[in-house]
């Protein structure tokens, strides 16, 4: 299952400018894909475009050959799903209730779960690491576990693509590293096809194979690590000077250097 923006642009109402403009990007399946860049560079939007949450004009997202938004919204939510860095429970809830949710787009409301939907939930957990969590209510667990948690969620929906706005915000160095390797099992195990907005260069580098670099609305890079991560590339979209060094086995390192000295 293939998902694509066609020459898109996405405005803001009341915005005088795209936020976004003239996006080209195709996804293939069983690929984990990188979106990076500074602050406002409209990462996030093309991640919410990509997910049929924001109009284009001119272009559009394009899921399986017909216009995301065109879906409906039950039958999307079982081919896609979202993850938010920021998204909170707004009541009590179990670990095991929470990820229950990701079964929404199947569950009929008037017979309840049904027992797939129950092992779907199962195996959810089990892949996440929250079997000893689930009886937990959320706002018990750490933000690993609750990072954790809401992949689990989206992993219940029985996706073939999961976007992931900046899914390791917030984590420590060891949560961050489990994230993105649980990322990677998946894509490795299920073919799942991922896309994540995420800062750190050096995790990207490390377990995705392909980095688009954004900047001011557009694609200034598109390609494997090596190919996108260079000094030059990453001072332009950054506004800051990079010094990047190779490390086998580990993928690219990135580091910010203070203005004056040499990279």
């Amino acid at each position: 299952m293939s998902l694509r923006l066609a020459n898109a642009s996405v405005t803001y109402p009341g915005a005088t400018e795209p936020a976004v403009h003239q996006v080209d990007l195709t996804f293939e399946e069983g690929t984990h894909t990188a979106i990076l860049g500074p602050n406002g560079a409209g990462k996030s939007t093309i991640l919410r475009a990509l997910g049929g949450l924001l109009p284009c004009d001119p272009g559009e997202a394009v899921l399986d050959g017909r216009e995301a938004r065109s879906w409906p919204r039950r039958e999307f939510a079982r081919r896609v799903a979202f993850v938010s860095s920021a998204e909170e429970s707004a009541f009590p809830v179990r670990v095991r209730d929470y990820v229950a949710l990701g079964r929404n787009p199947y569950v009929d409301g008037w017979r309840g779960p049904s027992p797939a939907d129950r092992e779907a939930v199962g195996v959810a957990l089990h892949r996440a690491d929250l079997d000893g969590l689930a009886s937990r209510y959320l706002g018990s667990l750490s933000a690993g576990e609750l990072q954790r948690a809401r992949i689990a969620r989206a992993l219940a929906q029985d996706p073939d693509i999961m976007l992931l706005d900046e899914p390791t915000a917030h984590l420590d160095l060891g949560h961050e590293f489990a994230a993105f390797a649980l990322l990677a099992e998946l894509v490795a195990q299920l073919s799942l096809t991922v896309i994540s907005v995420t800062h750190n260069l050096n995790m990207a580098s490390r377990f995705c194979g392909r980095i688009v670099l954004v900047a001011d609305g557009t694609i200034l890079a598109d390609g494997p690590p090596g190919d996108v991560l260079t000094p030059d590339r990453l001072a332009r979209a950054f506004d800051w000077p990079v010094d990047t060094m190779i490390r086998p086995g580990l993928g690219i390192v990135a580091v910010p250097v203070a203005p004056g000295d040499a990279p």
